[in-house]
């Protein structure tokens, strides 16, 4: 038995504890093996998709639990369907009809004979009635009781649950009168800014900030629309905006014995669009006395409602390291991981074990806070165009070896396509160190290894606020980006000569490997050529977007198998080979004397290189006549994106001035408004309410201009 624990411990998956911290393992061996508890779980039915889908089939397998996939039409190919025992289709890409559904989910839960339920988060994870269905149906929900989801996922009861059992909460109205004139009214009183937040919400949705009472109607609408589309509820609460504050999390747990505990704080203030991209645990600068406060209070809370399983209350806390109770979301978070490397633990394993009545494995006095966590949202987004999420395929991808200290937790896969249908995360890449210096050093290690062509991304953005000196030294903030803007975002700048030479190599052995056109130009006699090559992105060691440039390289084949690269009068000897290890190519160049390997990505007529220094893309531009370019119709809006038209705001004959509102779309869990590009008056409105958008389709039509006389 001893010899089998032994082997449990070793064999166990990057997302479990690290090996250099497995003594903190402890219990008895009957916590590795079934049956569970006073419940029986041997097949679980994921009620999700994606990272966190993947993630919770690997524990269930390594538990010896079989899993139960469901997917949309749109998911039928994608990684968590292959990883899972069984998978079911359960409708079209919308969620409202398949991810939504509790009525398909609980079909397919019984049909696969599922003893439980793990809802991962977002989707039915915090939602009453499915908790409840599950129950009637003898179906274990992994997570809290539904009353505790009611009571907590409601934020003016949490409030009152929160301010009775002790708990610091802030100033704000979440009464029954949802009229515009009483929530106005009530906004003056708390005075302005204040935070306008779905009473249903979570995870950034339905929430806005009004400064002033000139734009709080715009905002109130657009919270209750969001509201409605992603919680089917638009009641709203109104409190107090604290300035520049810090979102501090508690990770928390409960079991049916009575027990609860906490797991340490996650710091998670620096957001875009009210939503998470880098966390970490334990809160940068937070004293003993502060963590031991936050946690008991943390404790209290779970306790209130009588909490069973994770969950995460959040604090808002100002520049005194004063807290507020904000909210708690009753389910695993999705940034559950930097808590599981602190403390040595495996949370859904706990999950399993408690849902089926098991105590929790350790009680408060035997956790222990161990080194640092970081971990960065990898999005399909443009950070540069305002985090604009994106879609399309994941061309190439590479990332960084998993290892003790490394977890790389996706649901996708080379050669996938990121969906408009859901959020836009490609992944999440956690570290761990011995403190939050070389936790971070392995951050940016770990980003300048995660490669991926086919789409935008944030990774450059996110090596950028990594490397910021006053991130570095844990000055973070909820306004920390746009604080920080201009060092940020720099200006941009044009890739090195050296880079082009390198990019220029890799066409030409490109070209050497499959033509015989090349082979006749090294026949040991030096010939020329010229061509034009185009810089599309790069970054350096504080990664930058450079604007699209057009250079002459001119290339002379020399005898020695060298090649000699004029570009722009200054003259380059290169030299090179491309080198394959496994699925991956790197380019062994030669520039003036200067070697380099960079890794090596052509995929059309762009070259993709990759090295820790940095990374570029440039391309031999496509002729214009045959690039399709379109430049809309008459100059009027375009999507920006792949999306839902939600709302439609003008109709042909409209004037409207440069700047107005035209539609609103929804797209990858976020609410965009198409606003006018110039004044003029609407010729034709191209889509209705309901409809769906691609990326770059025209929207609306304006009038041709008259011509003066």
């Amino acid at each position: 038995p001893f010899i089998a624990l032994a082997i449990s411990v070793v064999l166990l998956p990057p997302c479990s504890m690290p090996k250099a911290r497995s003594r903190r393992w402890v219990g008895t061996l009957d916590q590795f093996s079934f049956p569970l508890g006073q419940g029986r779980i041997e097949k679980v039915l994921i009620a999700n998709r994606g990272e966190i889908a993947c993630r919770v089939m690997r524990t269930a397998k390594k538990m010896g639990v079989r899993s139960v996939a469901v997917y949309s039409d749109a998911d039928r190919h994608s990684m968590h369907v292959a990883m899972a025992d069984e998978a079911y289709n359960i409708g079209p890409a919308a969620s409202q009809q398949s991810y939504l559904s509790m009525e398909k989910v609980l079909e397919v839960a019984k049909r696969s004979g599922s003893h439980a339920v793990h809802p991962g988060y977002g989707f039915l994870s915090e939602n009453t009635e499915f908790a409840e269905a599950c129950k009637q149906e003898g179906i274990i929900f992994i997570g809290p009781p539904s009353s505790a989801i009611r009571d907590m996922g409601i934020k003016s009861t949490s409030k009152y649950i929160m301010s009775a059992a002790g708990v610091p909460i802030i100033e704000g109205y979440h009464g029954d009168d949802q009229s515009d004139e009483k929530l106005q009214a009530e906004a003056v009183r708390i005075g302005y800014p204040v935070m306008i937040k779905a009473v249903r919400g979570g995870g950034g949705k339905g929430m806005r900030i009004s400064h002033t009472a000139e734009d709080f109607h715009e905002q109130l609408e657009s919270a209750r629309r969001e509201a409605r589309k992603s919680f089917n509820d638009d009641v709203m609460l109104v409190e107090k905006f604290v300035e520049d504050p810090r979102h501090v999390e508690v990770q928390v747990f409960g079991d049916q014995h009575g027990n609860a505990v906490y797991l340490f704080e996650r710091d998670c203030s620096v957001q875009r669009r009210h939503q998470k991209i880098i966390e970490e645990a334990p809160g940068p600068g937070i004293s003993e006395e502060v963590r031991w406060k936050l946690g008991e209070a943390a404790v209290r809370a779970a306790k209130a409602v009588n909490y069973v399983g994770a969950g995460t209350v959040e604090f808002i806390m100002d520049a005194q390291h004063n807290f507020y109770f904000m909210e708690m979301n009753t389910r695993l978070q999705v940034e559950h991981p930097v808590s599981e490397m602190i403390t040595g633990t495996d949370l859904v394993e706990w999950q399993l074990r408690v849902a089926a009545g098991e105590r929790l494995p350790l009680l408060q006095d035997e956790i222990e806070l161990m080194g640092h966590s970081f971990e960065a949202r990898i999005y399909a987004e443009d950070p540069n165009n305002d985090f604009l999420p994106g879609a399309g395929p994941l061309l190439h991808l590479s990332t960084p070896p998993a290892d003790e200290y490394t977890r790389i937790e996706t649901g996708v896969r080379e050669g996938d396509e990121v969906s408009a249908h859901y959020d836009p995360m490609i992944a999440k890449l956690v570290v761990w160190g011995e403190d939050r210096s070389a936790a971070l050093k392995k951050l940016r290690y770990g980003l300048r290894q995660y490669n991926i062509v086919g789409l935008n991304t944030n990774i450059d953005f996110l090596l950028s606020l990594s490397g910021h000196p006053e991130f570095e030294a844990g000055n973070v903030t909820t306004s920390f980006i746009p604080q920080h803007y201009e060092q940020l975002f720099p200006k941009p700048i044009p890739p090195s000569r050296a880079t082009l030479c390198q990019a220029a190599l890799g066409l030409l052995l490109r070209e050497r490997a499959s033509t015989q056109t090349f082979r006749d130009k090294s026949n040991g006699e030096e010939q020329q050529q010229a061509f034009h090559l185009s810089s599309g992105r790069g970054k350096t060691s504080q990664p930058v977007f450079f604007l699209s440039a057009e250079v002459e390289v001119t290339v002379t084949y020399n005898s020695d198998g060298t090649y000699s690269m004029e570009i722009g009068g200054e003259m380059f000897q290169v030299s090179g080979e491309v080198e394959t290890e496994g699925q991956t190519s790197f380019l062994h160049c030669s520039v003036n004397g200067v070697k380099s390997r960079p890794k090596l990505v052509i995929l059309d007529n762009t070259v993709h290189l990759f090295s820790m220094e940095g990374s570029a893309e440039v391309s031999v531009p496509v002729p214009k006549f045959l690039a399709g370019v379109s430049t809309g119709a008459q100059g009027g809006a375009v999507a920006p994106m792949t999306g839902t038209i939600e709302k439609v705001l003008v109709k042909a004959g409209d004037t409207v001035q440069m700047g107005d509102a035209l539609m609103v779309m929804n797209a990858m869990k976020m609410e965009h408004t198409i606003r006018a590009p110039k004044a003029g008056v609407i010729k034709k409105v191209f889509f209705k309410e309901g409809s769906q958008a691609n990326r770059h389709a025209a929207l609306v039509e304006f009038e041709e201009a008259a011509e003066e006389e």
